[in-house]
């Protein structure tokens, strides 16, 4: 039986829709954030995905944290979106990014507490 990986299946799932959203966003013409948005969001699901070929688990938890910081960087562009007039917002992804963001610090602090 396989294992599921739920926080890569999360964070690859939160890019597909941080990508529609981004269209979105640039059908509107806004470009800026919208740039700004695609890079952080994807990154997210890019170094979760990345860490699975750690080296060790140093460098496992270095990509877990690089992916957390990418987190928050999509929060706040998410923010400018929810706080500012005439941009669309997306609650769900709030929400899932949200979701996201306690898994990898839940598995960075029990990945440095397993040492």
């Amino acid at each position: 039986m396989e294992n599921r990986n739920e926080i890569l299946e999360l964070s690859v799932q939160f890019a597909l829709e941080i990508v529609k959203f981004t269209e979105e966003l640039e059908s509107k013409r806004k470009f800026v954030i919208a740039n700004q948005l695609l890079k952080s969001g994807t990154s997210v699901g890019a170094n979760v995905f990345e860490a699975q070929s750690a080296e060790s688990r140093a460098d496992f938890i270095h990509k877990l944290k690089i992916a957390d910081k990418e987190a928050k960087e999509t929060e706040y562009w998410l923010l400018l979106c929810e706080k500012s007039e005439n941009y669309p917002f997306n609650e769900q992804l709030k929400n899932q990014l949200l979701s996201i963001q306690k898994m990898l610090s839940k598995i960075i602090s029990t990945s440095k507490n397993n040492r």
